[in-house]
């Protein structure tokens, strides 16, 4: 039996893309193209920009804007492009979500406001002033462990009601939570985590923004693919194939941001340095990656 899901707004299985830098550290805009086309072709359904992996903290405004236009020239209309606008200020969001829209992005990703820690009357002001603001279609980001602040599932189930928030990157590690909005909305959940993608699928969510796609796009797009066909096995297989690179790019003491790009530097790949206060990777770090990675894309 075939999955009947509607089809998300954005995608299935999303890239949280990296930000390509030359090696002076500079923005390259042509590998970020480059890297654009071979994740789409190699079957990303969209691209999240300037989020987290994208290095967004140490990337300024112009940047942001010139990487989605860039990108958007790259993919054209094959894959959604998801800006991410999220910042500690409200204001200072909804002027990069404008610019997210000038540039060509078909949605925002938007975080919790971090560091200032707002109570959840003020996270769903900030949200709403976004979505009031921009024409674009909006993601609520929501990584408690980062950001340090829940958007709570009563927010979510509220949030919901606004037109324009369509759907949630889910990196909250509440499952509960999460079925207790997916019950009650009709918000798109995408699953932020790589170890929860096809456990998050299986109760409803719409697909994935994943960081190791960044590497294995399309194994990430299998492991959906074969939900789809019902072949639930295979899906789960797939999903446990990917454990031992998944844990050594994201659950390590290293952000994804380094991991990724350790291993797209050692495929050839645009990658790049990361900025400060990032550092990158060891030689033996890179080796281990590239040794897991070798393993799970074996014929």
């Amino acid at each position: 039996m075939t999955s009947t899901r509607t089809s998300p707004p954005f995608g299935r299985t999303l890239c949280a893309m990296i930000t390509p830098f030359t090696e002076g550290g500079e923005l390259d805009l042509d590998g970020a193209r480059r890297l654009a086309a071979r994740l789409v072709a190699e079957g990303c359904d969209g691209l999240v920009l300037g989020g987290t992996t994208g290095e967004s903290p140490t990337t300024t405004d112009e940047e942001k804007t010139r990487l989605v236009t860039a990108v958007r020239e790259a993919v054209g209309d094959r894959a959604a492009l998801v800006a991410g606008v999220g910042t500690a200020d409200t204001r200072h969001t909804v002027e990069s979500a404008l610019a997210a829209a000038e540039a060509g992005a078909d949605g925002v990703l938007v975080v919790t406001p971090y560091y200032s820690r707002p109570p959840q009357e003020a996270v769903a002001d900030h949200f709403l002033r976004v979505a009031d603001a921009s024409e674009l279609p909006l993601m609520l980001y929501d990584i408690p462990g980062r950001t340090g602040t829940r958007i709570e599932p009563e927010t979510m189930i509220r949030l919901a009601g606004h037109p324009r928030i369509v759907a949630v990157k889910d990196c909250s590690y509440d499952f509960l939570g999460t079925q207790k909005v997916l019950a009650r909305t009709e918000l798109a959940y995408y699953s932020g985590c790589d170890e929860h993608v096809l456990a998050l699928y299986a109760i409803g969510a719409a697909g994935c923004v994943s960081t190791i796609a960044n590497v294995v796009p399309a194994h990430v797009a299998a492991i959906l693919d074969a939900f789809d066909a019902g072949d639930t096995a295979r899906a789960a297989g797939l999903q446990r194939a990917a454990v031992p690179l998944t844990e050594a790019m994201t659950g390590s003491d290293l952000p994804g941001t380094v991991t990724a790009k350790a291993l797209l530097s050692r495929l050839g790949l645009p990658a790049g340095p990361v900025r400060a206060p990032l550092l990158p990777a060891d030689r033996k770090t890179a080796d281990d990656l590239l040794a897991r990675y070798e393993a799970l894309t074996r014929p």
